[in-house]
């Protein structure tokens, strides 16, 4: 009878501990997550106080972002709100600004072609001018999206680009006003 009892008591205690131990088992990916986020919490507060540089939060939270959306497949990507902006005015074929395709060179701003019937073409920018300043604000060593954003604006304000051209001796300023600029995908002629 003893034993009975023993085996009882047993099954019983065996019966609460799996009882109570049922949610965490099947919590366990919850819990771990949070062990995760206490991991990524604490690997935040060692950067923020221990780069080499100070960093941003936001820039700290969006790279987290990118990292974690990206690494799910090749067609998933994050953007922030300015990486949006640029993508809706990619998307929607026009944007105010000049009418110009530019690159970066030797720290100024370099001319690649400006687009037929717009504010640039009509001022004579030319293939392999150099816009060495916007509004009279020199751009050497400004990153590039910086000064085309300089560049774009609302349709009707106006902008004075100095421009560096081979075969003159002295750098000369440009007046544009901006315009709604239609980018067409294909171009054709009739």
């Amino acid at each position: 009878m003893k034993r009975f009892v023993l085996v009882g008591a047993g099954a019983v205690a065996g019966f609460a501990a799996a009882f109570m131990l049922f949610p965490v088992a099947h919590g366990a990916t919850d819990l771990s997550a949070y062990r995760q986020l206490d991991l990524f919490s604490d690997a935040f507060e060692r950067v923020r106080a221990d780069y080499v540089r100070p960093v941003a939060d936001s820039e700290l939270v969006s790279a987290a972002i990118e990292g974690m959306v990206s690494s799910l497949d090749p067609h998933s990507s994050y953007m922030d709100a300015k990486a949006y902006a640029d993508m809706k005015i990619q998307t929607s074929g026009q944007f105010g600004g000049l009418g110009m395709e530019v690159t970066e060179e030797d720290g100024l701003v370099k001319v690649i072609s400006p687009i037929d019937d717009t504010p640039a073409a009509r001022a004579g920018i030319k293939t392999g001018d150099f816009i060495a300043a916007i509004d009279g604000t020199p751009i050497q060593g400004m990153a590039l999206d910086d000064a085309i954003a300089k560049m774009r604006g609302n349709p009707g304000s106006k902008i004075t680009l100095t421009i560096l051209r081979a075969g003159t001796k002295k750098p000369f300023d440009v007046a544009l006003t901006r315009a709604i600029i239609q980018v067409d995908n294909v171009k054709y002629h009739r």
